[in-house]
């Protein structure tokens, strides 16, 4: 096995001795008929970032993500994710990214309301029959968000205008509500129920984007996400997205994403994906013979088109000095590279009751994974 070099460095140290130094380049960017200096750093990170337009502009409905939605898992992956389907259109090569600034959170709020609790709402009205629990059951809310992201060219003249913008709706897998003695209550929501009423939302979405003048002759992406029951431990995934033209107020058709994220281990994940599983069991059964402190593993896979791409794992131990950290950080490194097959990204994370302890980053195709260990 190849040596593989272990980091120790203190954070502090690593941010200020080894974080890049890289140029800005200035480009006039245009916003209500005015023109305003902005920046572009030169260096990108990665090529499934975008760079982004500086200095930066929070979204004009900035916090609704996170009270939204049920997760922090499905806030990030919300937002991450709406960004990847973005790269199937608008290439990070090409494109540059900025937060959504035309729809406003009062928009997003009123959007969001119930049919009888505004004239703008996109959820369905409350009946005025029935108890509480036959009108919610009825009439489930569908909608939980709307995240919008923008995306710049820069042309001839070094500025930038808008090239187009892409949509998350936030569906529910499960809708809660009370009953009139205060008791909490859920409503399950099928694939086919989240789906459908999904596509409808975009349609008439769509049509209130493009009375938005600066929206009017864009490229429109629609991407549709479920979101997890408020105990989920993995997050949701985006389903479907549909590519609308400059000009166009209608969808003509839709495109399925085959993306979802499984729980190692799981009942779930022993139907479906029960040859990854296997190789997972056999990495925690390895570390539990090892190391007598062992509290837990815990696996989060991701899965594009039936294809495991990436495999995240958390490991809670019980440590007694540093010693033993960089001992079971090595060993857990050679299980790494022995276990999982190369074609996928494994990124573990080893911790404590203190906090971080270590973590090691397996790059597909890499024989040289990254291990840092916190001092």
């Amino acid at each position: 096995m190849k040596k593989i070099a272990i980091l120790i460095i203190a954070t502090a140290f690593l941010l200020s001795a080894c974080a890049p130094k890289f140029g800005e380049e200035e480009v006039v960017q245009e916003k209500n008929d005015k023109q305003q200096k902005a920046v572009i750093p030169k260096y990108n990170i990665s090529d499934s970032y975008y760079r982004m337009i500086l200095p930066f502009k929070p979204s004009k409905s900035r916090g609704l993500v996170v009270e939204n939605l049920n997760t922090r898992l499905d806030v990030d992956e919300f937002e991450t994710g709406l960004m990847r389907v973005a790269q199937e259109r608008f290439s990070p090569k090409d494109y540059l990214f900025q937060e959504g600034q035309f729809l406003k959170k009062e928009t997003i709020q009123s959007w969001l309301k119930r049919k009888d609790e505004g004239d703008k709402g996109l959820n369905p009205a409350l009946s005025n029959k029935g108890t509480n629990e036959e009108k919610n059951t009825k009439s489930p809310i569908y909608l939980a968000d709307i995240l919008e992201h923008d995306y710049y060219t820069k042309n001839g003249d070094n500025k930038v205008e808008l090239g187009g913008v892409v949509l998350g709706l936030a569906l529910n897998s499960v809708h809660y509500y009370e009953t009139e003695q205060g008791y909490p209550r859920e409503v399950e929501l099928t694939d086919e129920v989240i789906e459908r009423e999904g596509k409808q939302l975009a349609a008439e979405v769509l049509s209130r984007v493009r009375h938005i003048d600066e929206l009017k002759h864009v490229p429109i992406t629609i991407a549709l996400f479920k979101q997890q029951p408020k105990t989920s431990i993995i997050p949701g995934h985006f389903f479907a997205m549909t590519n609308v033209d400059e000009d166009s107020t209608t969808i003509d058709k839709w495109e399925k994403i085959n993306e979802e994220y499984a729980l190692f281990p799981s009942d779930d994940a022993e139907k479906n994906h029960r040859e990854d599983l296997m190789k997972f069991l056999n990495f925690k059964s390895d570390i539990e013979d090892f190391f007598p402190n062992y509290t837990g593993v815990i696996g989060k896979a991701f899965y594009v088109d039936d294809q495991l791409q990436q495999l995240t794992i958390n490991i809670p131990m019980q440590f007694y000095g540093k010693a033993e950290v960089i001992a079971f950080t090595q060993y857990v490194t050679g299980l790494v590279m022995e276990k999982f097959p190369d074609y996928i990204n494994v990124n573990v994370y080893i911790s404590s009751v203190g906090g971080p302890e270590s973590i090691i980053v397996r790059p597909a195709k890499s024989d040289q994974p990254f291990v840092h260990i916190y001092q």
